[in-house]
């Protein structure tokens, strides 16, 4: 079990993290979401031992973990993390630099073990091919494969999908969640993609100002958000007075309705593949409701919220 207690960091005269205590239990998937500069990434290297914190501790099963200022090698050999920067070995192949950490006695299993997992980042082509001739999504690929190499248990992710094409990333998230839930690692990943924190965790923690502000399984957060913020890191929403009462309404929940209280002017027509994402211009602000067609910009509509889906 990792434990975090009132950790406090500060950097420079900046305060980064505040007072911030959370529990995860071994084998759960934790999602990390906030706006930039909230203290995901710091909340990561905080865990991993690269930074000194002013306050609280940090402690696996009952071990506390240290930073620069107690190791003369930052980080815990039973972590792992996998940085934005993604820190291969430009000069030695794919293959290489999977392999990096494995051992060299037992050679028939190092070369299973990086055929495996280069297999599950689509990589295989490209194992005879040095780390700086890749495009950085390749190189993103090639860096989660290496963290996964020595079966850590715990692995922190920093935007581990970010650079890798949309076609590929959707099949390299459910290889590599499914794998990490298989061999029971303890994973927590620092995100801006919605689909990270909705479809694959277990909680989700949602920081601001480099305080947890709210932390429940992705469910439970999306459909009963507390505040505009939070509904906001998983797409766009509606902030409506109905009845009374404020409510916060996703665009799926508002539907074209000629007597509905609500109205407005078409101002633009999104393609969005599945659906179109109408903006429509209200008295107060701009309204977003997806549609199964576009409407022409200009157009008077009224529409109705759906709020009991919430």
């Amino acid at each position: 079990m990792l434990e975090l207690k009132n950790i406090s960091f500060t950097y420079i005269d900046q305060p980064v993290i505040k007072e911030l205590s959370c529990v995860v239990h071994q084998g759960q998937n934790i999602s990390v979401i906030g706006e930039s500069g909230c203290g995901k990434s710091t909340l990561l290297k905080l865990i991993y031992g690269l930074y000194d914190l002013d306050s609280g501790s940090i402690s696996n099963n009952g071990q506390a973990i240290l930073g620069p200022k107690f190791n003369l090698i930052p980080g815990e050999d039973y972590i792992k993390y996998l940085a934005q920067d993604f820190d291969l070995m430009p000069y030695i192949t794919v293959e290489e630099n999977v392999g990096k950490y494995l051992s060299n006695i037992y050679r028939d299993k190092k070369k299973a073990r990086v055929q495996e997992l280069l297999e599950m980042v689509e990589m295989t082509d490209y194992a005879k091919v040095k780390a700086k001739y890749l495009s950085g999504g390749q190189q993103q690929r090639v860096a989660l494969a290496r963290v996964l190499a020595l079966e850590p248990e715990i692995l922190l992710l920093d935007e581990p999908f970010s650079q890798i094409d949309s076609f590929r990333k959707n099949a390299l998230r459910r290889n590599v969640f499914q794998y990490l839930k298989e061999k029971k690692i303890t994973c927590i990943i620092a995100t801006h993609d919605s689909t990270d924190a909705l479809s694959f965790s277990d909680e989700t923690i949602v920081m601001q100002s480099g305080k947890i502000i709210a932390n429940d399984n992705p469910q439970n957060l999306y459909h009963h958000p507390a505040s505009q913020y939070i509904a906001s890191l998983f797409g766009e929403v509606n902030e409506l007075e109905l009845d009374g009462k404020v409510h916060l309404v996703y665009p799926h929940q508002l539907k074209l309705d000629a007597t509905g209280p609500l109205k407005g002017i078409v101002k633009h027509s999104y393609f969005k593949g599945s659906h179109y994402l109408i903006e429509v211009g209200s008295e107060r602000q701009s309204l977003f409701f997806e549609n199964a067609f576009p409407i022409a910009t200009g157009e008077a509509i009224r529409l109705q919220a759906c709020i009991n889906t919430l």
